[in-house]
């Protein structure tokens, strides 16, 4: 589990093409190595990867082809900056919201606008998952936990301070770029519990 705040901007090293549409990514990222250990959980913008090995601040991790054809990882080469999280300790601050790691879907960013201190961002919104983006809701883009600011038909906004933009990948990306998307987990539960309700399930 992640809270969506970005502890640190990785850089993708190499991407090793392992078979069967499958890849193995090394990522550097000193400050979330710095006590990673194999079989640690790390999030690479937004999605839950596994650590397989460290060495000098770069870890490395498989993505499976499921993986690569689901979220904007498999666009990613070697160069390009990610946002980074470890999995949250038990005993932390919760100062995003609950993040899972497990992508729901890509997004297009639309256009950008920019304020004296800030940006509005917009996004695409896959029709599949409009019914759980709400205004004032969370949601994650890239790994990144955000407040919903509006919404339209098939797109949603975004508000960005200064610390946002620099601190994550959010202030480099451009209209057409892709961007993974995780809604809130509650929202899914809350729809299938009153799904249960409506056909009859428990009470």
């Amino acid at each position: 589990m992640f809270t969506g705040i970005v502890e640190e901007l990785g850089e993708i090293v190499r991407v090793t093409e392992t078979g069967d549409d499958s890849a193995l990514v090394a990522v550097r990222g000193p400050l979330v190595t710095s006590d990673a250990r194999h079989g640690d959980s790390v999030a690479v913008d937004g999605v839950c990867l596994t650590v397989v090995d460290t060495t000098e601040g770069v870890f490395t991790a498989d993505v499976m082809g499921e993986t690569l054809r689901r979220t904007a990882l498999g666009a990613l080469r070697p160069g390009d900056r990610v946002n980074l999280e470890r999995a949250m300790a038990l005993n932390g601050r919760l100062g995003g919201h609950l993040v899972q790691g497990h992508v729901d879907g890509v997004a297009e960013l639309l256009d950008r606008t920019p304020a004296e201190k800030w940006e509005t961002v917009r996004f695409r919104l896959p029709p599949a998952l409009a019914r759980y983006v709400v205004e004032k809701g969370s949601i994650t883009v890239d790994g990144v936990s955000l407040t919903v600011a509006a919404t339209g038909d098939d797109w949603f906004a975004v508000g960005l301070i200064p610390t946002t933009l620099a601190a994550t990948t959010l202030g480099l990306k451009r209209p057409g770029d892709p961007v993974n998307l995780e809604v809130d987990v509650l929202a899914k539960y809350v729809e299938r519990l009153l799904g249960d309700r409506s056909a009859g399930g428990a009470r």
